[in-house]
């Protein structure tokens, strides 16, 4: 009797493990559907299926998403808010913040493809690390299809992390680009800088950092080679030189 009891179905079900799981922690569950929603809109950004006009609305769904999704972390993360300066400077820390920044800075801007890549990596690894733990609590074995897929997934988190650090990287240039090009504002290219500096000095996230350095390794590699023309090694050795100073200081 014992063995039937403790092996017979839950409440509800075979979800009402899942249900439960999500009702005891609603601040984590409003952030997974969050996340699905900016997953969702940044793939109808990216993949125009309904026409471009409404490409750029969900653009801007996308980013607004992800925007509560960062001030849901961020409160998660820093519960008390204070309005001071070292409550701001312990929020400056959280990668939260560093997104919720994003967000804001390319929300009303030109719809660029590549800013909005980083949003929807950020949210689909995220969501499917929930969704791993929502199918957790509602059995061992449910849905093996997807937990396949998710398995894959975890698998190139490292490749996409990197893939994301890039995109960070080369938009710091395409603001510029779209400065000049009318496309952009004057005091973006200089938000977009200080949000760099903060993935770059991230305490837990480091591919920003690393990426750089391979880059620079990449680079002085090509450049000393006999074949690459002088003015090209002198142009290319200023440029690592002068992002070398710009980069911030970390402890």
């Amino acid at each position: 009797m014992a063995d039937s009891t403790q092996n017979g179905p839950m409440p509800g079900g075979a979800g009402g493990g899942a249900v439960q799981f999500l009702m005891a922690n609603k601040l984590d569950t409003a952030m997974w559907i969050s996340r699905l929603f900016t997953v969702y809109c940044s793939a109808l950004f990216v993949l125009p299926l309904l026409g471009l006009h409404e490409a750029a609305s969900f653009y801007q769904r996308a980013l607004l998403a992800n925007a509560l999704t960062s001030a849901l972390r961020l409160h998660q993360r820093l519960p008390h808010f204070q309005l001071s300066r070292a409550f701001l400077a312990q929020a400056l820390l959280e990668d939260s913040c560093h997104y919720l920044l994003y967000s804001l800075i390319f929300v009303n801007s030109y719809p660029v493809t590549m800013s909005i890549f980083p949003v929807l990596l950020f949210s689909l690894l995220h969501a499917a690390t929930y969704t791993k733990k929502v199918l957790d609590a509602r059995s061992s074995n449910s849905l093996p299809f997807l937990r396949n897929l998710l398995e894959k997934l975890n698998a190139n988190q490292q490749n996409i992390l990197k893939f994301i650090a890039c995109n960070e990287i080369f938009l710091m240039p395409a603001t510029v680009f779209m400065l000049f090009s009318g496309q952009g504002s004057l005091l973006q290219p200089f938000i977009y800088y200080r949000f760099l500096t903060l993935r770059y000095s991230s305490r837990r996230n480091p591919y920003c950092r690393t990426l750089f350095t391979e880059l620079r390794i990449v680079v002085e590699h090509l450049i000393m080679k006999p074949s690459c023309p002088v003015f090209v090694r002198r142009l290319c050795l200023s440029g690592i030189s002068f992002i070398s100073r710009l980069a911030p200081t970390v402890a």
